[in-house]
């Protein structure tokens, strides 16, 4: 869930072939004879993080109250190849899927999650599960690509569709093994650098490094959640570390550790060339897997640090980081319309189609329009058409998009 990149990244690219959330410095803008689709979010290059951005989009939107326009949740649904898989982006969806189109595990799941929350669409996440569970790994995990090694980020993010889609994720197995199976081995020991905490993947060596998103990502996959956490009671006290013999307990060594990362500024920070600057998307994934475990007071002081500065770095990255935003509110009661004294719901709205009125749902499913509308829209920035590379690469990209990087986060 955030955005970013490196040299891991470039790696992670020449290793697929393609890549996606990390906070870039740019993004590149789409061809003028290549006009983006009206009904998706966001104006950078959807290439990488088309299906990832609109299906967080469209959480979000549902979190908040919000009916998302038709039209957007039509194109995410016309997104998906026929074998029920979802590659970031189809600028020509009449031509069938083929060995060339780039599908992978967390478009897919993130969509499934969408459509899920979203209700009515049964067929598409039946047959988006379906592709999940063909692709799983021996060791009953899910890389970013299908046939990749299993890595923390991705395999969470599949967890958390098996489980919107009506699955027990326990249940899915391959040669034996569970999706936990395959987090339990990727989870830090109490002892030493990054204990408790979780590695993207094992390094050249075979090592275990921490790393801060992966970890927020191995929290919520071990609970069995997705991307959208419900408001849970408040608690202070720290999650202690102890050996992770079941996913519950390497879901409290998580949480401590991203405690610990956060109690000195209330933020992670970037994982990219030893950059110390504050990672606001990976800092939101942290805030949400602190809010599952059921430490919501110290996710809360790292929400209130994110309100305070999170504006310009939002603005700039679009529809995928006021999602992040939102779902941090929404898993720690906080209200995204008040947030820092922005209003994130009509932020994300003006990203997308029909950015110019908001449908909102009353109690009794009524829908009310409110005209008014933000300016903060994409500024085309476009941080987040790393995405699926930045999952590949473990660069952190807050669970939209947040990066996901190979060096220990403090």
């Amino acid at each position: 869930m955030n955005v970013r990149r490196s040299a891991a990244v470039l790696a992670a690219v020449a290793v697929i072939g393609a890549a996606t959330p990390a906070a870039a410095d740019s993004s590149p803008s789409p061809e003028p004879s290549k006009a983006l689709p009206s009904a998706l979010y966001g104006e950078s290059d959807p290439q990488y993080d088309g299906v990832w951005r609109q299906s967080l989009a469209l959480l979000a939107q549902d979190t908040a109250g919000v009916e998302p326009p038709k039209a957007a949740v039509d194109w995410l649904v016309g997104q998906q190849c026929a074998d029920g898989s979802f590659a970031p982006y189809r600028a020509d969806t009449s031509k069938a899927c083929d060995g060339k189109t780039m599908v992978d595990t967390n478009q897919t799941a993130a969509a499934v999650q969408a459509l899920a929350a979203l209700g009515g669409h049964d067929v598409v996440t039946d047959k988006a599960v379906d592709w999940l569970k063909s692709v799983q790994n021996k060791d009953g995990g899910w890389g970013y690509a299908a046939g990749g090694a299993s890595d923390t980020n991705s395999t969470s993010v599949v967890i958390g569709a098996l489980a919107a889609a009506g699955e027990q994720p326990a249940e899915v197995r391959k040669n034996g093994k569970s999706p936990y199976d395959a987090l339990l081995k990727l989870a830090l020991p109490c002892e030493g650098d990054g204990a408790g905490a979780f590695a993207f993947q094992p390094d050249k060596k075979g090592k275990l490094v921490a790393n801060g998103d992966a970890t927020a990502a191995g929290v919520l996959g071990s609970l069995g959640k997705g991307l959208v956490v419900e408001p849970g009671t408040s608690g202070t006290a720290k999650p202690s570390c102890k050996k992770a013999d079941s996913p519950e307990q390497a879901a409290a060594n998580g949480a401590a550790y991203l405690t610990d990362a956060l109690a000195k500024d209330g933020h992670l920070v970037s994982a990219l060339g030893g950059s110390e600057q504050p990672d606001h998307g990976n800092t939101a994934d942290a805030v949400v897997a602190l809010a599952a475990q059921g430490a919501v007071e110290p996710a809360k002081k790292s929400l209130a640090w994110l309100e305070k500065n999170s504006a310009d770095w939002a603005a700039q990255s679009g529809p995928a980081a006021f999602s992040q935003l939102i779902l941090a509110a929404h898993a720690t009661g906080a209200d995204p319309r008040d947030f820092g004294g922005a209003d994130l719901v009509k932020q994300l709205t003006a990203t997308g189609p029909s950015g110019d009125s908001e449908q909102t749902k009353d109690k009794a499913g009524d829908t009310a329009s409110d005209s008014d509308s933000d300016s903060d829209s994409d500024s085309g920035f476009g941080v987040w058409w790393y995405v699926g590379v930045c999952l590949i690469a473990g660069i952190g990209i807050g669970f939209l998009v947040s990066g996901r990087g190979k060096r220990q986060q403090p």
